[in-house]
């Protein structure tokens, strides 16, 4: 890439940079994920769910076709009850596919994993069941009817009625390129967005001075050492949350974040000290977590 394409694409890039001020308090970054990243997405999410469903008929109809043609009593009826079977099948795929993955700790399908980018909540709570529920009934509405008015109307059979009906319905399949954020009809009912999310382990930890490695301030010399059910409160989501907030060193930011994490653990260590604070319980929960994930058990986040 050139210096002025790459100059291009980080001015893209910082366009799509945004800031949320949690529940807690606590302002965190988010990329806004860009409308390339999320067509390849649910193009890679598109091509899972169709070969599956190819899979499935071809089994489907060779199953059936064996019970119409073997000559046995009933064998009409369980064939058409196989493809009746497989209709309720496929529906339930369809549906269950997106409400599953993005309901689970990562907030991302297969393709939204592959293109690096997750759901999200606007407001930077926790993403809730009926938010994933209400952007995902709406699909349908915003993709497929848009495209069976298209094609209807191109015909000519539905005439001026058709190709009104299009016109609109086409607003909901191209209200991504209307707004900043990308958003689909269903992220702003539902609260959500897309945003980025790099790809990271706990083994890509923050290297953190003394208090990480002996739990011991070298401000003020305190020892910092959190106990198994203070450590247990947090997950995955929010070391990571914690290790943004120590790389970018923000004094106000620090001061939030102790101060909201000693309210949930129930200390009162006084001001003045937070980043040692901080970095003492980072690593704490670090390796606690690292701990877990030896033993095949994985805290997602706190609500976990």
């Amino acid at each position: 890439m050139t210096a002025a394409g790459t100059a291009r694409h980080r001015a893209q890039r910082a366009r799509r940079m945004r800031e949320v001020v949690t529940p807690e308090g606590i302002a965190l970054p988010f990329t806004v994920a860009s409308r390339a990243a999320r067509a390849g997405a649910l193009i890679i999410d598109f091509i899972i769910l169709f070969v599956t469903a190819i899979a499935m008929a071809i089994g489907a109809f060779y199953l059936a076709t064996s019970l119409a043609l073997d000559g046995t009593a009933g064998g009409e009826e369980a064939a058409e009850f196989i493809f009746v079977a497989y209709t309720l099948i496929w529906f339930v795929l369809w549906n269950g596919y997106f409400l599953a993955l993005e309901m689970g700790p990562r907030g991302a399908t297969i393709g939204k994993r592959l293109a690096g980018i997750r759901v999200a909540a606007r407001d930077g709570g926790r993403l809730t069941p009926e938010a994933v529920l209400a952007r995902n009934l709406l699909r349908d509405i915003e993709l497929f009817l848009p495209l069976a008015l298209l094609i209807s109307a191109s015909s000519g059979e539905t005439g001026a009625a058709g190709i009104a009906g299009a016109a609109w319905f086409l607003v909901f399949l191209l209200f991504p390129c209307f707004n900043r954020d990308a958003l689909r009809a269903g992220d702003v009912i539902a609260g959500t967005w897309v945003v980025e999310a790099p790809r990271a382990s706990l083994a890509d930890a923050l290297s953190t001075g003394g208090a990480a490695r002996e739990g011991a301030s070298t401000v003020t010399g305190a020892q910092y050492r959190f106990g198994e059910e203070e450590l247990a409160i947090y997950g995955e989501y929010e070391l990571q949350t914690l290790e943004g907030v120590l790389r970018d060193g923000d004094p106000e930011t620090l001061e939030a974040v102790h101060a909201a994490i000693c309210r949930k653990i129930g200390w009162n260590p006084g001001r003045g000290d937070e980043r040692a604070f901080l970095e003492a319980f980072y690593a704490q929960l670090r390796a606690r977590l690292e701990g877990e994930m030896r033993f095949g058990r994985r805290k997602a986040d706190k609500f976990s």
